[in-house]
């Protein structure tokens, strides 16, 4: 049996439902911080060195989002490929 439940509901909702933490005026901090960094940033050597810096983890990090990223892309694109079948 399968079975599928809907809920309509606002990420700050969901949020306090699942009992995470707001890290709105964290986040709001960081991407202030990266904004600044960001100015003297004048080519694309420059992005991809900083990017390795401020990552979690650094180059792991880096290794790791970019795996997440490309698996779930596949995914995705196998999932397309599975409805178009159906």
């Amino acid at each position: 049996m399968k079975m599928n439940i809907e809920i309509d509901c606002t990420p700050e909702e969901a949020r306090r439902f699942m009992g995470l933490p707001d890290v709105t005026k964290a986040n709001e901090i960081y991407v202030d911080n990266v904004a600044q960094a960001m100015k003297g940033v004048t080519n694309l050597d420059q992005l991809e060195s900083f990017a390795k810096q401020v990552a979690p983890m650094g180059q792991m990090g880096l290794k790791m989002f970019q795996t997440f990223m490309e698996g779930a892309a596949a995914n995705s694109m196998q999932g397309t490929s599975k409805k178009s079948k159906d």
